[in-house]
């Protein structure tokens, strides 16, 4: 995995990673896969804080770009939309998670 990009976004607590991912020779890489790389990369980050955006593979090449951001706390993960931790929400073992997908479905 290539970081194209790195910010620290002060502002929403977060910081913001810009990837490529040339996969030759093997599957295009889940959304899981790109969490766990991701923590790695960043030391000290918490994989419950970690979302994945903007992921595309394109056809034909084995390449993956995305966008990854890891917030500094729960508080800070509140500017995402309910949809984007739904979608997140199997990934992750907190048990906070049952409150996420009952305010989820209400949209």
């Amino acid at each position: 995995m290539n970081i194209n990009e790195r910010i620290e976004n002060k502002l929403l607590n977060r910081i913001e990673i810009s990837f490529s991912w040339k996969h030759e020779g093997t599957t295009t890489p889940s959304r899981k896969d790109i969490m766990d790389l991701v923590r790695t990369l960043e030391p000290g980050s918490n994989p419950e804080w970690i979302v994945v955006k903007n992921c595309e593979t394109r056809y034909g090449q084995p390449l993956t770009t995305g966008t990854a951001y890891i917030y500094s706390s729960q508080e800070a993960m509140a500017v995402e939309p309910s949809f984007i931790n739904k979608r997140h929400e199997q990934f992750r073992s907190g048990s906070s998670n049952a409150d996420d997908s009952s305010n989820g479905g209400d949209q």
